[in-house]
Parts: C-alpha cells; sequence; structure tokens
C-alpha cells in the first residue's frame, strides 16, 4: 500500500521527497497569485479603458460644443476648426448619430433659451451613474448645453463592472471548492483513524487504516497509527499466549500434587511407601511450580523493565568454575569438563550472568543422554568475552533453531515432558545477554550435540538508565 510521491532525483540518483503540505501550498499561493494578477490586470485595463473614454468624451464634447460656438457648415454643424475625434465624419450618413451609435455613447444638446432637447444615439439604459461629460455653449445667439454619455461602464477587456466582479467571485468560487476538496482529501486519513480507533475492540485487533490515497505527512502518520496497532495486537497476543502457556505449565505440576494428595489421603496413613513417595513428589513438584512461577515473575518484570541490572567489575573465570562445580553437585550423569582462560574480568551484573550460563547449562543437562559429554569454557577474544557451553547432546533441528529462545517453547512435548522443562530458561538467558549489549550465537545438529557461545563487550558499561553497583 504505497503511494507514488511527486519527485526529482539527486546527484546520487536518491529520491527526494517534496511534503504534501509543500505542495499544496505551493498550488495555493499559484491559484491566488494568478486571481491576483487577473485582479490586478482587469483594474488597470479597467482603469486604462475608463480613461480613454473619458478622453474621447472630453473631446467629442468639445467637438461638438465648438462646432456650435462656430458659423454653420452645410452638414448642418458649425464649421470644424479643432480637431475631430477619432471617427467622426461630416458626412450626413455617418455623422454625430452614427458616430453616437458606432460608439455606444449617447449625446444630448438642450438649447436652454426654447428647452429643446436633441440627441443623438440610442437610449437604451438609464444613463444616471454612467459615465457622462458636459459643455455649455454660451454665443451671443444660443445657449446650449452639451452632454456625452456613456451607454456602461466599462471594465477589462471589454466588460463591464458587473461582469468583472462576477468574473472575480466566480475565480473565488472555484478556488474555495477546489481548496475544499483538497482539504477533504488530505483530512481522509485523519477520518480513516478516527473510524478505525472507534470500531477497535479487544476482539478484533486487525483493522488498518488504508494508506492508498494518504499523502506524505499524512501517510507517515497513517503508517505510524498502523505501526502502533501491529505492536498493540503483538503485544496482546503474546499476552494471552503467555498467560495460556503459564496455565498450561502449571495445570501439570497442580495436577500431580492433587494426585499424590489423594493417594495419602487413602492410603498414606497405612502404607510408609506411599507415604515417602507421595512426599517426595508433592516436594518436587511444588519445587518445579516455584521455579515456574519465578522466572514467570522474573519475565514479568523484564516486560514491564523493571528488572534492574547492577554492574560490577568481577572475574567471569571465577564464575564459570562455580557454575562448573554447582552443575558437578546436582548432575552425576554427564561428563563435565572446563576449560578457563585465567584473568577475564568483565563489567557485568554478577548475579544475572551467572542465572544465564545456569539456564544454558541446565538445557545441556536436560538434552544430553546419560554419559554424554558437557564442557565449559571462558576465554577472551578480539575484545570480547565468550562463554562456551557445548555437549553432545541431541541436538537441534534446522526448523526448530530460529524459536529455541521463544518463551515456553519445546521442540519436542513428548521428549521433554518428564524433563522438568518449562521453555523459559533460554528466553531468560537470551534477555539477560542482550542486556548486557551481547548476543548468543548457537550451531546445533541433531545427534550431533548443540554448542552455546556467549558473546559479551568486555568493556561495557552500564546502559541508559541501568544502576552501577558501589565498590
Amino acid at each position: 500500500m504505497k503511494l507514488k510521491f511527486l519527485h526529482r532525483r539527486g546527484t546520487e540518483g536518491k529520491r527526494i521527497r517534496i511534503p504534501f503540505a509543500f505542495k499544496t501550498a505551493a498550488v495555493y499561493t499559484l491559484l491566488f497569485s494568478l486571481i491576483l494578477v487577473g485582479v490586478v490586470v482587469g483594474l488597470t485595463s479597467a482603469y486604462t479603458t475608463v480613461a480613454v473614454r473619458s478622453q474621447n468624451l472630453d473631446r467629442l464634447a468639445s467637438f461638438v460644443a465648438g462646432r456650435f460656438e462656430r458659423p454653420k457648415a452645410p452638414g448642418g454643424l458649425n464649421a470644424d476648426t479643432g480637431s475631430r475625434p477619432s471617427g467622426f465624419t461630416d458626412d450626413p450618413e455617418t455623422g454625430l448619430d452614427s458616430f453616437a451609435e458606432a460608439n455606444r455613447i449617447y449625446v444630448e444638446i438642450k438649447d436652454n433659451d426654447t428647452g429643446v432637447v436633441v440627441s443623438y444615439g440610442e437610449k437604451s439604459i438609464n444613463v444616471a451613474g454612467h459615465m457622462d461629460t458636459i459643455r455649455r455653449v454660451n454665443s451671443p445667439s444660443r445657449h446650449l448645453m452639451v452632454r456625452v454619455v456613456s451607454s456602461d461602464s466599462p471594465g477589462p477587456a471589454g466588460l463591464s463592472v458587473g461582469a468583472f466582479i462576477a468574473l472575480i467571485l466566480l475565480l473565488l468560487l472555484i478556488s474555495s471548492v477546489f481548496g475544499g476538496l483538497m482539504i477533504r482529501k488530505m483530512l481522509r486519513p485523519v477520518y480513516d483513524m478516527t473510524r478505525t480507533a472507534r470500531s477497535i475492540t479487544a476482539k478484533d485487533l486487525s483493522k488498518r487504516i488504508d494508506t492508498v490515497d494518504s499523502h506524505d505527512e499524512f501517510r507517515e502518520l497513517a503508517e505510524t497509527f498502523n505501526g502502533m496497532l501491529d505492536r498493540i495486537q503483538e503485544s496482546y497476543e503474546k499476552q494471552n499466549r503467555f498467560v495460556s502457556d503459564a496455565s498450561h505449565e502449571l495445570r501439570t505440576p497442580l495436577s500431580v500434587v492433587s494426585g499424590y494428595a489423594n493417594l495419602l489421603r487413602r492410603w498414606g496413613s497405612g502404607s510408609p511407601d506411599v507415604l515417602e513417595e507421595s512426599v517426595e513428589k508433592i516436594i518436587e513438584e511444588t519445587g518445579n511450580m516455584q521455579q515456574l512461577v519465578d522466572r514467570l515473575l522474573f519475565l514479568a518484570r523484564a516486560d514491564r523493565k523493571t528488572q534492574h541490572v547492577r554492574f560490577e567489575r568481577f572475574s567471569v573465570t571465577d564464575m564459570m568454575r562455580e557454575v562448573a562445580e554447582e552443575t558437578r553437585m546436582i548432575d552425576e550423569e554427564h561428563r563435565l569438563t572446563e576449560n578457563m582462560e585465567e584473568g577475564v574480568f568483565l563489567t557485568a551484573d554478577y548475579a544475572l550472568l551467572k542465572q544465564a550460563m545456569r539456564a544454558i547449562v541446565d538445557n545441556s543437562m536436560k538434552y544430553t543422554p546419560p554419559e554424554g559429554a558437557i564442557s565449559i569454557s571462558c576465554r577472551e577474544q578480539n575484545g570480547l568475552v565468550e562463554l562456551e557451553v557445548a555437549d553432545t547432546g541431541i541436538g537441534i533441528s534446522e526448523k526448530d533453531l530460529p524459536h529455541i529462545f521463544d518463551r515456553f517453547y519445546k521442540a519436542d512435548e513428548a521428549r521433554t515432558r518428564g524433563k522438568g522443562s518449562s521453555g523459559l530458561g533460554l528466553s531468560i538467558a537470551k534477555w539477560i545477554v542482550e542486556r548486557h549489549r551481547g548476543e548468543i550465537r548457537v550451531s546445533s545438529r541433531p545427534g550431533n550435540g548443540t554448542k552455546f557461545t556467549v558473546c559479551l563487550p568486555k568493556l561495557a558499561g552500564p546502559c541508559q538508565g541501568e544502576q552501577k553497583a558501589e565498590p
């Protein structure tokens, strides 16, 4: 769901994205600039036309008035001694009347002595408010008033003022409609987010915003919102799986404890063997439940980011030797060897790192057959501290290898049911190692054993927000 951006390619061939807000602003600026230019041009044209028409009216009025102030010519008007307005002729067929009609003007000549009014041109409109020019003729023989009126008020390019205003209003209307459509389209992702947010429930977290019609920043906002929903859905599903898996893991030891408790109630008082076996199993399963609960609480603190990591400098060689000795005390079925490089120091959380290594060793003990070999080693290489646990166990298949650090993951339920495995040990180990800015590398083949290598930065200090132990 990707939308093509308007873009140009730089010198390195990379697409340079132009924000949609910038493009919208550019379009609006161009649109209003065109309207502004049109208004300026129209007003300039209007004033120019008015000035020209006013000049022509003045010339015509002066010309007509001058004709009546001088002796009559054969055409009926007085002799012409001044300049003529453009297009004027003495020809009776194309005289003042024809000129008035051709130039959309109205000429009115009133004799002040007799009150007689003579007009030229068609008075088709109300001349009130229109541009006009008045001249007075005061001669010994007559007193006249000459009035020349333009039949309309000119606008730009021959348009009237009303038509010009209508054109501007039309442009503004088009701009408003265009802007409204653009804003509506631009805000569509916001409306989609609102509808999507309202439709999301705990039963359905799969709804997402369609980003096909989104642009630039709004598309990024929609994708960010979708990403947030993805994380919420993933977290919700993990929580559901966590609760389901924890309930499943606790069901087995609780069933065992309940079974042996019923056995004690029926035959425990009369059979010492039944009593001893039941008590031992109850204690064993109680220990398994305690271990499971402790690990669940650890992971819960890790998820809430309240599991503290206290950094201090210590001998990792001595720590690995302690892990080896403790393993020998509880495991007599496997051959345990160690290869420790002396003088390897590390800045880390001693208790947590030891817990992680014990979880890895415990995993090797569970999946290595009796008389199998387990080796523990410690060395410093290329500025890293490498802690290695290798075994000759059953190995891990290629399809299971990417999932061994997932919580509650068990490659073979039937094979792990009797080994007391909760599927949480390696998850905890991975969290601890990554909290120390390290990584766990695993190599394994079915039937040929497994090797875990923990790589930690030797000089790594506390992470941001972590606490360093006091000396």
